[in-house]
């Protein structure tokens, strides 16, 4: 069986078209988490969610989008979350918001022979704790699942706590450790993580053209670009 394992598209739908054809045939999608906030493409994203990932939870910015609340960002990214995220309501429908809404914060299945716990950003369920890889085992309970996916960082990784893979499969659309889009593929009991490049500069021109703020334009440019 192969997974898709994606996180943090973040409304960036050329990371998105860029993953999906590096990756070609694949069986299933875990989704963990943050479709919308801070890119040009958020009802494109959100509806390739909703039409064909197998399995989802909910980001902080899914939620702070679905319920009109705070998403808890990072200090430097807030202005660019608040600002971005009013556009962005503007572009949904009630359907998608509440799809939104509905997104559970923790997911467990079986598949393959393997367990699997996904979540956005703790194992706990905590969709806004920030937990880099030395960190997130603190916070395992028991039961472990053989695999638990999360998201969140938009930092990418694979450790082992115990019998435990812990996979952060990085950000699709607004990666932190390089101007590319993350995304991990399971496979017959194998994690694999991968990282491509995609068309930025579409992304670029499809935020210039949106009614953003110049000054939050400019930054979410940068931050697109790695800078």
């Amino acid at each position: 069986m192969k997974i898709l394992i994606i996180s943090d598209i973040h409304a960036n739908y050329p990371a998105l078209e860029a993953v999906l054809k590096d990756v070609g045939r694949y069986d299933k999608i875990f989704f963990l988490g943050d479709v919308v906030d801070y890119g040009p493409n958020p009802k494109k994203c959100l509806n390739f969610v909703m039409n064909n990932a197998d399995y989802y939870v909910r980001g902080n910015h899914d939620n702070a989008l679905g319920y009109d609340t705070d998403c808890n960002s990072m200090n430097s990214f807030r202005k660019y979350s608040i600002q971005t995220r009013k556009w962005h309501k503007t572009l949904l429908n009630n359907n998608e918001i509440k799809f939104l809404r509905s997104m559970p914060k923790i997911e467990k299945l079986h598949l393959d022979n393997n367990s699997f716990l996904l979540t956005h950003a703790s194992p706990d369920g905590d969709i806004s704790k920030y937990l880099d890889q030395n960190e997130i085992g603190k916070e395992l309970k028991e039961p472990y699942s053989d695999f638990v996916m999360v998201g969140h960082t938009h930092i990418q990784y694979k450790t082992s706590v115990g019998k435990t893979l812990i996979v952060n499969p990085g950000s699709v659309g607004l990666a932190r450790d390089g101007a590319q889009a993350c995304y991990s593929v399971y496979e017959n009991g194998t994690i694999f993580l991968y990282r491509i490049e995609y068309d930025v500069q579409k992304t670029i021109s499809d935020l210039m053209q949106s009614p953003l703020p110049e000054e939050i334009k400019k930054g979410l440019i940068n931050v697109l670009l790695n800078h």
